[in-house]
């Protein structure tokens, strides 16, 4: 653990000192691509994996654990939204994480909103994202996926091509099902999630309302009659607990395995938001959606126990954010934004943190921490 230590906290000073000054001179966007460009290279040969593993990889058994059947060697995972075309599976695992989620696809290619479409809020340690769910479409994501081999489990984010035409329910529904059905023919990922609260789209968030929620997952329960992989529910940060209890209970009805807990914040008047000028558009992520977050876990978790598996997603930048949210409730955890900020060593650095506490308080495994201070 020492040497671990050591090691991460010269990359911490290298990275906040020398890399994330220097990203910060550039537009985001464009330095996200550049990033991810590095990866599939460092991915693509078993040098580069090797090499990552070496600089940022850490394992220890105490954060293993099964879930829904699944196998993770830790229970950080990245988040939907930064590997939205699936291009980083070979060397995310190397660089520490348990899992990731890819997307959120779409049934139909998309470009996006136009225009600068992601901020960085510095003083409030968050991202404002406008993406639009900008991605290469189901058929050309599963195809790049199909024939590869993954270490960690890979969740497939679904969504509702960002176009007027989705707008229609019933289009919008058959989006879903056929970015769903995509992957589910070809046996692609360990779970699927059905993101219905981005907010950066044509129409909204429809199928937050129980209602056309419940038509949703009809329409994908009637296609996939032999449903096999867990399927989770994305939450909006926002929800009045009322419309929460009326789709815990949608979800019972289609056996919805669980919810990540949350998508991203549209409240401008958030006494989290620190920068004095925030555009009008898009959603927060990072800090400003923190509380949002450990309220939801904590709220479905009361309610439920551990009926549903709860994926805590917001606002985790350290060791004690990511033991917060399991105690709440959460099983398993994603992040991006306290990545972007503290730098990719901040994976391991969180994992090597939550043993010690979990040691501290006298537990063995992550498993027996999650719901404890419900």
């Amino acid at each position: 653990m020492n040497i671990i230590k050591a090691r991460n906290s010269v990359e911490e000073f290298f990275y906040k000192n020398v890399s994330k000054r220097l990203f910060f001179m550039f537009d985001p966007e464009y330095v996200h691509d550049r990033v991810t460009n590095i990866g599939v290279l460092m991915g693509k040969f078993s040098v580069g994996r090797v090499l990552t593993r070496v600089m940022f990889g850490y394992t220890n058994p105490a954060l293993e654990q099964t879930v829904l059947g699944i196998r993770f060697k830790n229970p950080i995972g990245l988040a939907a939204g930064f590997d939205k075309n699936g291009r980083l599976t070979q060397v995310l695992p190397s660089v520490g994480f348990g899992f990731e989620e890819v997307g959120s696809v779409t049934g139909e290619p998309c470009s996006g909103n136009p225009g600068k479409r992601l901020w960085r809020l510095k003083n409030s340690q968050s991202l404002l994202v406008y993406y639009g769910l900008k991605n290469d479409g189901c058929e050309a994501i599963s195809e790049r996926l199909d024939k590869l081999k993954f270490e960690f489990p890979i969740g497939i984010s679904v969504a509702k091509t960002n176009d007027e035409n989705t707008v229609d329910e019933l289009q919008g529904i058959a989006d879903y099902v056929k970015a769903y059905m995509t992957f589910k023919n070809k046996n692609i990922g360990d779970y699927f999630t059905i993101n219905i609260s981005c907010p950066n789209v044509f129409g909204g968030e429809p199928f937050t309302d129980p209602e056309k929620l419940d038509r949703l997952l009809r329409a994908i329960s009637e296609k996939d009659t032999q449903r096999d992989k867990p399927i989770f529910l994305k939450m909006p940060a926002e929800l009045s607990f009322d419309v929460i209890d009326r789709i815990i209970e949608v979800s019972r009805k289609y056996h919805i395995s669980g919810f990540i807990c949350t998508n991203l914040s549209k409240n401008r008047a958030s006494e989290k938001i620190k920068d004095h000028s925030v555009p009008d558009v898009g959603g927060m992520s990072g800090k400003v959606v923190s509380d949002l977050s450990d309220n939801l876990i904590s709220y479905i978790y009361k309610k439920c126990g551990k009926e549903f598996v709860i994926i805590g997603c917001g606002g985790i930048f350290t060791a004690e954010d990511a033991y917060r949210k399991i105690k709440k409730g959460a099983t398993l955890l994603q992040m991006i934004t306290g990545m972007i900020f503290e730098g990719p060593q901040v994976i391991s650095s969180i994992n090597l943190g939550l043993v010690e506490l979990l040691k501290k308080d006298g537990y063995n495994n992550i498993s027996e921490a999650v719901g404890v201070d419900r």
